[in-house]
This record gives C-alpha cells, structure tokens and sequence, in this order.
C-alpha cells in the first residue's frame, strides 16, 4: 500500500512538473525605435481678423455655430482644415522644415476631445517625403499618443507613434504641439 501511494506521488508530481514546464511562456520584446524625431507645428486658427497670418479655417460646423467662431460645447461639430508650419524649436518665426497639413474634428460633447487626420509634408534639405498620422486626441491629457500610419520619400511605409504635447496655447486663436515621433518600421 505503501508503494502504491509513493508511486502514485511520484506520478503526480512529474505530472504537475510537466503540465508547467509545457505551458508557453510568453516572452516580453522590447522593441527600439529605428529613428526618432523632434519637430514643432503651430496653428493660427482664423478668427474673421487674421486672414493673413492664419494656417487653418473651420470649414465645418454644427448648425448653432459659425465658421469664425469655434463653437461652446468643447467645440463638438467643428471640422478645422489646416496648413502650419513646422519647425525644429518652439518658436513660430524659426525657419520651417515642412508643413502640417490635415484636418481635426472636435468629435465630443462632454470632453474637450478632438480626432486628427495629417501629414508633415517636408521641404528641407534634411528630410524629403511625408509622414502620415491618424487619431484620438483627448486634449485635456498632458501628453498624447497617435498612430504613424505611412510615409513618403525618406518615411516610405513608416510605422510608429506620435507623442503630442500642447506647448502653447494662447485663447481661440493660436497653439504649438510639440511632436516626439518613434518609428518602428522603417525602409
């Protein structure tokens, strides 16, 4: 009997060995970016007064608000088209590398949120082609994460993530983010 029971011990226990030395182990990759990048860009949202110096419009609104004005609500219905430029520093009169060009939606009621859809577009010596991105923008964050989608040129089929950080903001009229890309997949 007392064989029995060691054997039957013995039986159990090389079984629970190898139910958990089976069981896969999943292993954790960390993965480094293959290039990061630091740029600025600013938007001058036109009010009905700067025409000359804005880089974006609203183009879309709610039936209740205008297209000079962003709309209360945490401007939920606006649609903003935009055209800034984009630099290696915070500041607006650097000489700009490229330009910002897309769109965001204010897309909540209740939450100061927006979603974006744009491209930086480069003109330097340095960079030449596009990078894509694609979004949610929870505005009253710190930072913000956003999807590297694609890219052109130096960037063609890039994959990665944009940080976003609200660097400024001056009323309803002008904003600098400040944009830390790592992409992942690079060619």
């Amino acid at each position: 009997m007392e064989a029995k029971r060691s054997l039957l011990a013995i039986f159990l226990l090389l079984s629970f060995l190898s139910i958990s030395t089976a069981a896969p182990t999943r292993k954790t990759r960390t993965r480094k970016p293959c290039k990061s990048m630091l740029f600025y860009f600013h938007d001058i949202i036109y009010n009905g007064h700067n025409a000359k110096n804005a880089t974006s419009a609203i183009v879309g609104s709610p039936q209740w608000g205008n297209k000079t004005l962003l709309t209360g609500q945490n401007h939920f219905g606006d649609l903003v088209v935009f055209d800034d430029p984009i630099t290696l520093d915070n500041n607006l009169h650097s000489k700009p590398v490229g330009r910002a060009q897309g769109f965001y939606i204010y897309d909540k009621k209740d939450i100061f949120t927006a979603w974006l859809g744009f491209s930086f577009v480069f003109n330097s010596t340095q960079h030449k082609g596009s990078i894509n991105f694609a979004g949610a923008d929870p505005l009253m964050n710190k930072t913000r994460d956003i999807s590297v989608i694609g890219g052109t040129g130096d960037f063609f089929m890039a994959r990665g993530v944009a940080t976003l950080m609200t660097d400024a903001f001056e009323g309803e009229v002008y904003f600098r983010l400040r944009t830390d890309i790592n992409l992942y997949e690079c060619w």
